[in-house]
């Protein structure tokens, strides 16, 4: 296992948080978080994949140990977002890099490929949708209604999920072995979404996701066109991004790999071992 160093950089006058593992002349992977949490969902990957690979995981402004300027000095939009991620890697003088992206690092990380799609040297999605297929109506009406007209009276069902048992839930459901899961996790996400101010940061972002979904048939174009390598390992029982998600991308990625594994959500929790065995196979193919 590699050290893993935990690092900031000043990114258009934000102080970015991210860690980062492996040599520099190794070939480069950009793992990009999902929601409630932060770089801390890839604790215990990043050290796996040091040997082999220059890891970066940053926390996005408002996440994780990142600044979280509140909502009245800064529009959070997953634009703004991407765009200082993107500053970061310039920073770190990435021009050649694979991402992993999982829930909000999908949007993320098609931007980075949109905007520049010659850096992009393989794509990993990891319950991360880039298609319509695969929401789970359940979990994404409210938080469509409440994008179409946030008020009073829809917020309360988005603003539920900044619960300490509705993060919980994100990390449980669909595993069959519960014991796999460490507290510490939700109880991690919780308190950090729980600072003054967190909330009308993940809410605003809440009402901004809709403005994802035009990005989708540009980002399938680009996978036509790229070709880019693609692997899709998804938790099977996600109750947020079901399986159609994962599916949906072998209709424009060439040969893509798509693998559905009997986990939830936040599959590096229950399977860690399983996703870096794909990962490893993947990346060794792909990138050597």
């Amino acid at each position: 296992m590699g050290s893993v160093c935990h690092r900031t950089a000043t990114i258009d006058g934000y102080e970015i948080f991210y860690r980062e593992a492996g040599h520099a002349d190794a070939p480069a992977v950009v793992l990009l978080h999902g929601c409630p949490t932060s770089s801390f969902m890839f604790r215990e990957l990043i050290p796996l994949l040091a040997d082999n690979y220059h890891v970066i995981a940053p926390d996005y402004l408002g996440f994780g140990y990142s600044d979280a300027p509140p909502v009245a000095e800064f529009t959070y939009t997953f634009d703004a977002l991407a765009k200082l991620t993107s500053g970061l890697l310039d920073y770190l003088g990435l021009n050649r890099y694979a991402i992993y992206v999982q829930d909000y690092g999908a949007p993320i990380g098609w931007r980075l490929a949109l905007q520049h799609p010659e850096r992009i040297s393989a794509v990993v999605t990891q319950n991360g949708n880039g298609y319509e297929d695969g929401f789970v109506e359940s979990f994404w009406t409210p938080v469509w209604a409440y994008a179409a007209d946030p008020g009073p009276d829809t917020e309360p069902a988005v603003r539920a999920a900044l619960s300490v048992e509705a993060i919980q839930w994100l990390y449980t459901h669909g595993v069959s072995d519960l014991s796999l899961i460490s507290p510490d996790t939700w109880n991690h996400d919780y308190a950090l979404v729980s600072r003054e101010g967190n909330d009308e940061i993940q809410l605003a972002l809440m009402r901004d996701y809709q403005n994802n979904r035009p990005l989708y048939p540009l980002l399938q174009k680009f996978l036509r066109t790229s070709e880019v390598p693609l692997l899709a390992v998804w938790g099977r029982n996600d109750k947020t991004f079901g399986p159609a998600g994962a599916h949906a991308f072998a209709r424009d990625a060439k040969d893509a790999e798509v693998h559905l594994i009997n986990g939830g959500h936040f599959l590096l929790e229950s399977h860690l071992s399983v996703v870096e065995g794909y990962l490893r196979g993947f990346l060794g193919r792909v990138l050597s």
